[in-house]
């Protein structure tokens, strides 16, 4: 009777099962629960990322380098690369041009000799997008080594790698990037951009970030110090809905390498 005041999931159901898919194909290509367990939540402080006074790109591969130490891949040999500055989109003080392009935030190519990373030289000003997006680029590199195709086959790789940034530790860079709003301003103009980094929606990432900390043990209080305020609510909603799936959690905790 009352069916109509019940609440809507934060994800539909069939996105939440492959969401579980990933973290058994992840845990099984990994090292299986063991591994995982030695996984650090990243936070965005100093405590994580020590490089204080570095600009430019000294500070990217800076950050490149300590993102590779916390995902475990400190070993693996790639070569990371500025791409050129994107255009300026203000054009004049009233005109700015809509849609302009852009370089991507950042791209992975495995080549004969050797796999290189680039990363837009733009977002050195924002380290949580940055960090966000070496995190994602080896997520490519990392499961490209698998010799099991994520759940739901290649076509779901980019998704995939998105659930990876998540699981490798970096869920709050990945969450709060999503959606950006950065402001520009010069002598004679000003005014808001906006941007868009990964593949899933930003509950999505939020989901999956519950479902790592819930795995790994870890309490709210120490994920929501770090969210933009308006994705708390989503996560502690991700958290309340996922007390379902405690079973679910469980049998990951089961998980040996495969």
């Amino acid at each position: 009777m009352f069916g109509f005041f019940k609440r809507t999931p934060l994800i539909e159901p069939a996105v939440m099962d492959w969401q579980f898919d990933c973290f058994e194909w992840l845990l099984k290509n990994t090292g299986g629960f063991k591994v995982f367990s030695e996984t650090v939540l990243v936070q965005p402080s100093s405590q994580f990322f020590p490089q204080q006074g570095m600009t430019g790109p000294e500070l990217a591969e800076a950050l490149f380098l300590q993102v590779k130490e916390y995902a475990g891949m400190s070993d693996w040999p790639c070569k990371l690369e500025a791409q050129d500055e994107d255009p300026n989109p203000v054009v004049a003080p009233t005109l700015v041009v809509q849609d302009a392009p852009s370089a991507p935030a950042g791209t992975f190519s495995a080549m004969a000799e050797g796999v290189v990373i680039t990363y837009n030289p733009g977002s050195i000003s924002d380290p949580m997008s940055l960090i966000a997006t070496f995190a994602h680029e080896l997520s490519h590199y990392l499961t490209g080594s698998f010799s099991e195709e994520p759940p739901g086959g290649w076509d779901n790789w980019e998704y995939a790698v998105d659930v990876t940034s998540v699981f490798l530790g970096f869920g709050i860079f990945a969450a709060n990037s999503v959606v950006t709003f950065s402001q520009y301003a010069a002598f004679d103009s000003q005014g808001w951009r906006t941007s868009r980094s990964g593949y899933l929606s930003e509950a999505e990432v939020i989901h999956a970030l519950g479902i790592f900390a819930a795995l790994g043990g870890i309490s709210q209080s120490e994920i929501l110090e770090h969210l933009k305020p308006y994705l708390r609510g989503l996560y502690k909603r991700a958290c309340r809905e996922l007390l379902g799936q405690r079973q679910r959690i469980e049998r990951l905790k089961e998980i040996k390498a495969g």
